[in-house]
């Protein structure tokens, strides 16, 4: 099993930044394909982003394709998304999630584990 703990969110003005973190502890998080997903009021949970294993293979979602980055830094167990131009749209609850699988798959039912989330809210 792996523990995946988000941070980073919090309440920006449209056109800022963010830097989400998810922390994974337990199972060796090298193992783990991982994806971050959000969820806003009364819509269904979404992937954004995407990153395999390694790092070497990442996806996203067309809705934030050239603003989100997915890295991970597997020595420090951690994965990151990174959000530039926030949008008044972006408002939700980011997740991260853990798949045991060793390349990026899209399917929320694909992932295994799921941290507790962090709230990004965007002002106009």
């Amino acid at each position: 099993q792996v523990q995946l703990v988000e941070s980073g969110g919090g309440l920006v003005q449209a056109g800022g930044s963010l830097r989400l973190s998810c922390a994974a502890s337990g199972r060796a998080f090298s193992t783990y394909a991982m994806g971050w997903f959000r969820q806003a009021p009364g819509k269904e949970r979404e992937l954004v982003a995407g990153i395999s294993r390694s790092g070497g293979i990442t996806y996203y979602a067309d809705s934030v394709k050239g603003r989100f980055t997915i890295s991970r830094d597997n020595a420090k167990n951690t994965v990151y998304l990174q959000i530039n131009s926030l949008k008044p749209e972006d408002t939700a609850v980011y997740y991260c999630a853990a798949d045991s699988g060793d390349t990026v798959v899209t399917g929320i039912n694909d992932y295994d584990y799921w941290g507790q989330g962090t709230q990004v809210t965007v002002s106009s």
